[in-house]
């Protein structure tokens, strides 16, 4: 018998190792949860054990909404406002959804099921929402400014069923809504594994305005760590029974007023407190670092091989909470004909490149240009700009390293 040569046994390992592994690669899905109006002092006040379960496998954090507090960021810690805010990976100086009437979204900073519906038309894409306009509105399903955006499944729209859902003056009517959301979702999840799913639901919200900080808010928090049960325990049996490696992401809109909880909408600690639980693995330092809630599109992007394109990615303002990450916290800083620039650096490989342009023609559907005004070691962590040249009172700069980009404006009244 003739004896394989080095050579051609080495190829044998190879198509032998190289197809197992290949077998064993899971397909990756996405589901990412919005329950309304629950600040972090009122998570952590109700036990809520499926939350926990979730986060012991991953983790849970404090978080934040309401964008850069008394800056050119600044966003209303409003519903609507914040569901865009996780959508898009931006805050409402770029998307422009400044309240719940959502009356001119600006497309032109996508969302993630743009992008996955873009990038993988193949793949699945659904919805589960107590609110309607989420769908219509939000993601603009049908849109000509989306390009006649399409998703695959919804389950939305029963706030107008008067008819099954006669609307009560307690809310009841939204709990039973988001117990049909949840139960179609946990059953689709578990029957079809769409590739990326958003879960809505409202009724911890209601209850906050209508009864503040209360036994009834309470009650209604530890509903919605059940419905979470409920889902959890779908992703669970599509991990344990096929090839899939599942993200969840379970975060909130905004906090509650200090004085009542009732109301929301301002600037307070308290309004902008939120959290986030998760399964992920590879947390970084931005998950314990009070990550906001734009962080989670560029997480659930990374997780499900979404290339945002480099005049987008210079837009999002959130950074992955999961992998390898370069550089976080950009601070700018005016004076003197310069821009002092300073950074956080998270991982010391590579440099740091610093773009700029005066334009914001982006925010139209143009393109800005920019200028490469520095490249320096990552580690330095500052960095000057000269800007005399620049009579520009606006500047847009992002800084471009190994792993990921930040961005910060600079804009003068």
């Amino acid at each position: 018998m003739k004896a394989f040569s080095p050579a051609t046994f080495t190829f044998f390992l190879f198509l032998f190792f190289g197809s197992n592994a290949f077998a064993q690669q899971k397909t990756k899905k996405v589901l990412f949860v919005i329950v309304d109006g629950i600040s972090s002092d009122s998570k952590e006040k109700i036990p809520t054990p499926n939350l926990d379960a979730i986060a012991k496998v991953g983790g849970y954090t404090r978080a934040h909404v309401g964008g850069g507090k008394d800056t050119y960021s600044q966003t209303p810690t409003i519903s609507a406002v914040g569901y865009n805010s996780l959508l898009t990976g931006t805050w409402v100086n770029k998307h422009n959804v400044w309240d719940n009437d959502i009356k001119d979204p600006n497309y032109h900073y996508w969302t993630l099921f743009r992008f996955m519906e873009t990038q993988y038309p193949q793949k699945k894409t659904a919805v589960f929402s107590t609110w309607l306009d989420n769908r219509t509105k939000l993601v603009g399903e049908g849109l000509a400014e989306t390009n006649k955006l399409q998703l695959d499944y919804s389950f939305d729209g029963f706030e107008l069923d008067t008819i099954h859902f006669p609307h009560d003056k307690q809310a009841l009517y939204i709990h039973k809504i988001d117990e049909k959301v949840v139960d179609e979702a946990a059953a689709y999840i578990h029957d079809n594994a769409p590739d990326m799913s958003w879960v809505y639901l409202e009724y911890t919200d209601d209850l906050g305005h209508r009864y503040g900080d209360s036994e009834q808010f309470h009650q209604a928090i530890q509903m919605m760590d059940d419905q979470m049960g409920r889902l959890w325990k779908a992703i669970s049996y599509r991990e344990k029974t096929f090839n899939e490696d599942w993200l969840m992401v379970v975060t909130t809109d905004h906090g509650r007023d200090s004085k009542t909880g009732k109301g929301h909408g301002g600037q307070s600690d308290r309004e902008r407190g939120t959290w986030i639980v998760t399964n992920a693995k590879g947390l970084n330092p931005v998950f314990k670092s009070n990550p906001g809630i734009v962080d989670i599109m560029p997480t659930v992007a990374r997780h499900m091989d979404i290339h945002i394109p480099k005049e987008q990615q210079f837009e999002v303002d959130g950074v992955a909470f999961t992998g390898k990450i370069s550089i976080s916290d950009p601070v700018l800083k005016k004076e003197s004909g310069k821009i002092l620039v300073s950074w956080k650096a998270l991982n010391q490989e590579g440099n740091v490149k610093i773009w700029l342009t005066t334009t914001n023609h982006f925010a139209k559907g143009g393109k800005d240009i920019y200028h490469l005004a520095d490249e320096i070691n990552v580690a330095n962590e500052k960095a000057e700009i000269d800007i005399s040249k620049y009579p520009s009172g606006f500047f847009k700069i992002v800084l471009e390293a190994k792993y990921n980009s930040v961005n910060r404006w600079i804009v003068e009244k």
